[in-house]
């Protein structure tokens, strides 16, 4: 449902995305994956319309991104990137409404301000639900920001690096719940990782980039010692335990 054909983006001169060509389906978790510099980040700004493409089409159910509103967009992607401000004296409820802003036409309504409850549930944030955000620890405030992207009702959830600096039990639980959420929810879930176990245990889709092309894409079978070696120059080993693969990273 979310079609790039022939995508290249970048900054002022410099061309950072070369010919791109990526199809997302609605229901599955894709990582993003590959060394700093070779973007990451930029495809996902170029997905939100934030970043124009210098050539190249995106299409969404069949239609040209292009040619949809700022507001249009909001209601059909939902993007956190890696550092979003949030307004410390506003409480966890607040903060998420904020994410029905493209659906609000002059006040909340009744379902605006069910969505919101939802979503609160959906991450454990009842007991905060009130509490000003400053209060909050560094997780907490991490899933606020994500439930208030997805308050948005989006088809296409686009998060840079969510879990970075966080402990790994908020890791684990913030993904979770977006793997979950993903199939629930029938989203088409696109993920910066750095990570790669943590990739390989909730992505269903793996995306490999370097210097600005697609290097590698597939399932987890395609995740093999020399494609690591080869996107990011590190040797590694690759087990199995419980029917899942762990990288190990070695001198």
């Amino acid at each position: 449902m979310l079609k790039i054909k022939d995508l290249s983006a970048g900054y002022g001169e410099s061309e950072v995305l070369k010919k791109l060509n990526l199809e997302f389906k609605r229901g599955f978790v894709y990582a993003v994956l590959g060394p700093n510099g070779s973007g990451k980040s930029t495809l996902l700004r170029a997905i939100d319309r934030i970043l124009k493409p210098v050539k190249g089409t995106i299409y969404i159910d069949g239609e040209d991104i292009k040619k949809l509103s700022a507001r249009e967009i909001a209601k059909k992607i939902a993007y956190l990137p890696q550092s979003s401000n949030s307004t410390p004296y506003s409480t966890v409820f607040d903060v998420i409404l904020l994410g029905r802003k493209p659906h609000i036409s002059f006040e909340p309504t009744q379902r605006d301000l069910e969505v919101v409850e939802k979503i609160i549930e959906h991450f454990g944030l009842k007991d905060f639900a009130f509490r000003k955000i400053n209060e909050l620890s560094g997780g907490e405030v991490q899933k606020v920001l994500i439930a208030r992207a997805l308050a948005q009702e989006p088809q296409v959830l686009l998060l840079d690096e969510p879990v970075n600096h966080l402990d790994p039990k908020n890791q684990i639980e913030i993904l979770q719940i977006l793997k979950t959420l993903t199939g629930n929810l029938n989203l088409a879930t696109i993920i910066v990782l750095h990570d790669l176990n943590l990739s390989i245990q909730f992505a269903d889709y793996f995306i490999f980039m370097k210097n600005g092309e697609i290097y590698c894409m597939g399932d987890s079978t395609i995740i093999e010692p020399s494609l690591i070696k080869s996107v990011y120059d590190i040797s590694v080993k690759i087990i199995e335990f419980d029917g899942r693969k762990f990288v190990i990273t070695y001198l």
